[in-house]
């Protein structure tokens, strides 16, 4: 696999820790990453370089299915999901390949998890608030339909934890704004024929944060 990083092998200008060495597939790769990140940082509940320990710490006291986004601590990956469960936090890494951003693939199953080029679209997707995933979409490998949406189960302890985001823990407060695009992009303003009414400078504003949540 072809590598491009920025100089030093790392990716410049993101808040990822020093240990993150993971190399791009692609440069369209590398700009979908930066993408992501970009969009992490605008959402409210990305935590950054917080460990697994601090996420659960943090996590404990909240109900099942709140969440957070965080820097995955394994160089193989560049971003954790932490969500409460009924059996305690769960860490689930988020795997990035060239053709988006998809959950750790259960070992059990052959099948292939949906894709999305952004994180926040994958976090929707399972919180039932976004549009479903890419290539390699099949709603039985998730472990079966609820409301439409597929279902990840989280191996853990010899069972099988149905994977519910229903809050995201958030480090910040939003603007007005930000809230206002949130609200348009969720009843698809964004992608309707509408949005080509829109002034230049508010089209432009929602396209930088396409996500629903």
């Amino acid at each position: 696999m072809s590598s491009v990083t920025s100089p030093g092998g790392r990716v410049q200008g993101a808040n990822f820790t020093p240990h993150h060495f993971k190399p791009f597939s692609s440069h369209e790769h590398f700009q979908q990453v930066m993408r992501a990140l970009r969009k992490l940082q605008e959402s409210g509940f990305y935590w950054g370089a917080v460990g697994g320990r601090e996420a659960s710490s943090m996590l404990r006291s909240e109900p099942p299915g709140t969440f957070l986004i965080r820097d995955s601590s394994d160089h193989h990956h560049f971003f954790t999901l932490s969500v409460q469960t009924i059996r305690g936090t769960k860490n689930l890494r988020i795997h990035s390949e060239g053709g988006g951003f998809f959950l750790q693939p259960d070992p059990q199953n052959t099948c292939e998890l949906p894709q999305f080029d952004c994180v926040l679209k994958l976090i929707a997707h399972y919180m039932g608030k976004g549009p479903e995933g890419g290539p390699g979409r099949n709603e039985a490998c998730g472990g079966g339909e609820v409301k439409g949406r597929s279902v990840y189960l989280i191996n853990t302890g010899g069972e099988r934890v149905p994977l519910e985001l229903r809050r995201p823990l958030v480090t910040s407060l939003s603007s007005l704004q930000h809230m206002c695009r949130r609200t348009l992009n969720h009843h698809g303003l964004g992608e309707s024929e509408r949005a080509e009414q829109l002034p230049h400078t508010l089209k432009d504003f929602l396209q930088e944060y396409d996500a629903p949540i």
